[in-house]
């Protein structure tokens, strides 16, 4: 039998590079209550928000992708010439030909290279990490921009006060490369598609649909253990974990997992990220976004322990430990 000639494999993945992107436009909590029976007390004790950036009817996913994948790139100390492939998480992409990715690729000046979109909502950024680093471990690419970008507010009946308190639009980037030791953990992840009805847009001409005491039952009771087996995955014991780094769903939510891990081992100083709270829910883009955030205020540095846990609809979640660059 012929034996197929194998691309060069690495030892490892690691991320080397990141960066965000959020609209100018800011919708405090006082905006929505100026027009829809809502207070900023109620949305606060519900969701945990406080403001939340909203895009401008021209701009979009691919837009907002653009320029996160740019500044990941410059952020990594490379060229669009560098990178291999082109992975873009979304789920609120207009519609879904053409893609994404292959656009974003070819605004960037990322020329030929395979570019695809992957849709598993909210735990769509883990799940294009955990992509990502396979490619790269296998050879395949030498470097790969992933991005998560969402314009959520495409989809939410403005209306809505369910809804239209928790969705935002942006877009957040990492860069993967190669590493003689690996720093991006195995992925533990899953799916529930028995719960599948709990988020669901119907149709294209449908906005988003939620059952949020469902859904928030399922993610406080079901997504901390996803969160202490990429833990074990990686090797690492929780109380060397330096920053927990949830999807930004609902700030309730963050804090019931987050001392569900300090109640396993986590550290009592274990940073959480709360990126929620100025940003509001903006599924996958919102680990990268915090990720991001939270180290231009200083909060977390290069080598810090991160575990990232995504999760919604779908229901798919996903999560694994990385160093930040």
């Amino acid at each position: 039998m012929t034996t197929f000639q194998a691309a060069q494999a690495s030892a490892g993945s690691r991320i080397i590079g990141l960066g965000s992107y959020q609209p100018e436009t800011v919708v405090s909590n006082h905006d929505l209550a100026a027009r829809m029976d809502t207070s900023d007390e109620w949305i606060r004790e519900r969701v945990g928000i406080v403001n939340r950036r909203i895009a401008n009817k021209d701009e979009g996913v691919v837009d907002m992708a653009v320029t996160a994948g740019t500044r990941a790139i410059a952020d990594a100390g490379l060229t669009p010439s560098d990178i291999g492939a082109v992975i873009v998480a979304t789920c609120t992409m207009p519609s879904t030909i053409p893609n994404a990715a292959a656009q974003v690729a070819d605004r960037i000046g990322v020329k030929a290279a395979p570019a695809f979109d992957l849709n598993a909502a909210c735990a769509g950024f883990c799940y294009a990490v955990a992509t990502g680093a396979d490619l790269v471990r296998a050879g395949t690419a030498k470097h790969v921009l992933v991005i998560g970008a969402e314009k959520l507010t495409d989809w939410t009946d403005q209306d809505d006060r369910s809804t239209a308190i928790i969705f935002a639009d942006g877009a957040g980037a990492v860069v993967i490369g190669a590493s003689e030791e690996n720093q991006i953990g195995p992925v533990a992840w899953g799916s529930a598609g028995d719960l599948a009805e709990t988020i669901v847009i119907a149709d294209r001409d449908s906005f988003i649909h939620q059952e949020g005491q469902s859904v928030f039952r399922w993610a406080t009771t079901q997504i901390a253990p996803v969160a202490i087996r990429a833990a074990e995955l990686a090797g690492v014991a929780l109380s060397d974990v330096d920053v927990f780094a949830p999807h930004q769903a609902n700030l309730r939510i963050i804090e019931a997992i987050a001392k569900r891990l300090r109640n396993n081992g986590a550290r009592e100083d274990l940073k959480v990220a709360r990126d929620i709270v100025e940003s509001g829910n903006t599924s996958s883009a919102s680990i990268p976004m915090a990720l991001d955030h939270m180290r231009a205020a200083g909060e977390i540095s290069s080598g810090d322990v991160v575990l990232m846990v995504g999760f919604g609809a779908g229901l798919s979640y996903a999560g694994q430990v990385v160093r930040c660059p």
